[in-house]
């Protein structure tokens, strides 16, 4: 879930459209896709339209399972994926204090925001 979350955060910043649109789940070839590989793709993707990745912050939400021994493996991962330096990965990882969905272990959810940059130069959008 995180890794389509970092995906869709990656199109959007690009303005590519989101993950079903790079990857239906009408099409046969996206049925238990590795996230990892279409997390790679739309990296690509991002890098042929002239831009690389600034940074990544993204937010996991869960009453369990606890997170925090595993959120070093995570960014080196997500900092794998997207080729930058693992310092560019920020990672916060919640509980719903047994409020709400998360809270009450029905749902999982996870957040990212992506900023990019022009390769070699400034921040997308800012001239």
């Amino acid at each position: 879930m995180l890794l389509h979350a970092v995906t869709d955060a990656l199109l959007g910043a690009a303005a590519l459209g989101d993950i079903g649109e790079l990857f239906p789940d009408t099409d046969p070839i996206n049925r238990n896709r590795d996230s990892g590989e279409m997390l790679q793709v739309a990296v690509q993707a991002v890098r042929a339209m002239g831009y690389e990745v600034a940074n990544v912050d993204c937010i996991a939400f869960a009453q369990r399972p606890k997170l925090s021994a595993y959120k070093q493996t995570i960014r080196r991962r997500i900092s794998q994926l997207l080729a930058i330096d693992e310092s560019l990965v920020g990672l916060k990882a919640k509980t719903g204090e047994s409020v709400g969905p998360v809270g009450r272990e029905e749902a999982i959810q996870a957040e990212c925001i992506v900023l990019l940059r022009k390769a070699g130069g400034g921040i997308a959008g800012v001239r």
